[in-house]
């Protein structure tokens, strides 16, 4: 759907068309719907990213807490499904799938939410890497870094054909 299209959706279709680009979040796309027209996608990307940014501490957490772990067995949705397969995480080994969910568990356990990394492009050890490293920052730089991780997940997203 062109820009021009988005535009000219009414609020309820625009949110259907764009409601999970941020992970489970329509709202997100609800409050830029406001903000109409927008000159491209990157212009879009930039209002819904601002949205995130001017809205709560708990909606900001809630946001990165609907992001599943990276690597999990269980049911996420068809975006974060094609991004992880991409990235080679539905293909771990028995001892590197272990290993990720321990990670994940202490990275959860410390934060209050999952790691997220956006993975397009990023290799297992480039995975396991940032985790890694990412697990001994301070809680509040680490919250920034998830949200602009959900950011550049959401700017793939709008990308995408």
């Amino acid at each position: 759907m062109t820009i021009e299209e988005l535009n000219g959706l009414p609020r309820e279709a625009f949110v259907k068309e764009l409601g999970w680009v941020f992970e489970h979040s329509p709202w997100v796309a609800e409050r830029a719907w406001e903000r109409r027209p927008f000159v491209s996608i990157d212009a879009l990307h930039a209002t819904m990213s601002a949205e995130v940014e001017r809205a709560s501490r708990a909606e900001q957490l809630a946001l990165l807490r609907s992001h599943p772990d990276l690597g999990t067995r269980m049911r996420m949705s068809a975006p974060s499904a094609g991004e992880q397969s991409g990235a080679g995480l539905d293909r771990l080994t028995a001892a590197e799938f272990d290993r990720l969910r321990d990670l994940n568990a202490a990275y959860s356990t410390r934060f209050g939410f999952p790691f997220i990394l956006a993975v397009k492009g990023a290799s297992n050890a480039d995975i396991f890497a940032s985790l890694e490293r990412r697990l001994a920052n301070e809680p509040e730089r680490e919250f920034r870094e998830a949200l602009h991780q959900v950011h550049r997940i959401a700017a793939f997203r709008l990308a995408a054909p």
